[in-house]
């Protein structure tokens, strides 16, 4: 697991750079939010759900830097099975994927980048703790799967 760890943070900054450019894109092609949502996203805690954009996609995008594809892959973050993926105000959601409980999941990642302040603060806390505890016990994971609303 150290290994991994390291190599980890080693693509961390270029994890951030994908990151925003990303959650640039999603800002500006997504879609914004409904009524109901807009509700989900502010009982699970964010503070602009106008802000929020989605891009429902038919997968979700994989980093084209080859190191960072695969340590993503590796870390369970990216892959067939991921439906949802948030970062910062964008989300990207997997078409035929949407429901209450995965945008209310993705919204309770906005509330945790909205308390760190931004990607390039929340996303290595985030990523440490993927390689410490896995994707699935880290307590980012554990906190958005505590809010997901059905």
């Amino acid at each position: 697991m150290s290994d991994f760890k390291a190599a980890l943070q080693k693509v961390t900054p270029k994890a951030i750079a994908w990151a925003e450019a990303q959650s640039e894109l999603i800002i500006a092609h997504g879609v914004p939010l409904g009524g109901q949502e807009i509700a989900d996203a502010q009982t699970v805690g964010v503070s602009s759900p106008e802000r929020i954009r989605i891009a429902f996609v038919p997968s979700l995008p994989l980093p084209r830097d080859e190191e960072l594809r695969t340590i993503a892959l590796h870390a369970g973050l990216l892959g067939p099975d991921m439906t949802g993926l948030t970062l910062g105000h964008g989300i990207f959601i997997v078409q035929g994927h949407q429901s209450r409980q995965l945008f209310t999941h993705e919204f309770r990642h906005v509330f945790q980048y909205e308390q760190a302040g931004s990607i390039a603060a929340f996303l290595p806390a985030y990523l440490d703790q993927i390689a410490s505890l896995g994707y699935w016990d880290s307590p980012l994971e554990l906190d958005a799967r505590r809010h997901e609303l059905t």
